[in-house]
């Protein structure tokens, strides 16, 4: 029997200083992107309210979303592969307290980028959520060998995209990214302990 030889990563590791730079700033770059192409853009931001009702949906989306993520890293194995490297290279240099961060950033700033301002630009329609969804995936390419994280990424792009059609509110693709970030990043900590 060959024994499968763990994936070295194709970019350093990263300290947790490093990540958190690299979260930060690439929040702060989604966050222009979104506010230039609003500006010189024909459309409006795509619709957000505080409504507890969404809320709960938002974290209907996540669990949702986090079920399926387990299932497809149990039965999918170049997914599995994939994650683990993705996460070892952002997880494991931070603090359980990053972890927050983790949620936030990413949570707000890609849905405001790809389902608040892309949506909209893209016509709010089934072409819409796949072309935004595609960007969204490739987004989370960290690597040559990472097209299973990318594939996953894009089909949770859908799922965010179509939650946000649906209920017509920004705010459950942002509750549902956030909660999938907090708890998928939660649960690999804890394995790894």
């Amino acid at each position: 029997m060959v024994e499968q030889q763990k994936q070295e990563p194709e970019i350093p590791y990263l300290t947790r200083t490093q990540v958190l730079v690299a979260m930060g700033v690439t929040a702060v770059l989604l966050w222009a992107v979104a506010k230039v192409w609003l500006r010189f853009g024909n459309f409006l931001l795509f619709e957000w309210h505080w409504y507890p009702r969404d809320f709960g949906l938002g974290l209907g989306v996540g669990l949702i979303i986090t079920v399926l993520s387990g299932v497809a890293y149990r039965f999918w194995k170049p997914y599995r592969r994939s994650a683990d490297y993705y996460l070892e290279l952002v997880l494991k240099p931070l603090a359980w307290p990053d972890l927050i961060w983790l949620g936030l950033l990413p949570g707000l700033s890609e849905e405001l980028l790809f389902r608040g301002v892309m949506l909209p630009a893209l016509g709010l329609d089934h072409f819409a959520v796949i072309g935004s969804s595609l960007c969204f995936g490739i987004l989370h390419l960290s690597g040559s060998q990472q097209w299973p994280y990318v594939v996953w990424a894009s089909i949770v792009g859908v799922i965010l995209g179509y939650s946000a059609l649906w209920s017509g509110n920004l705010l459950v693709p942002i509750v549902a990214h956030i909660m999938t970030n907090l708890v998928s990043s939660f649960m690999w900590k804890l394995r790894q302990s």
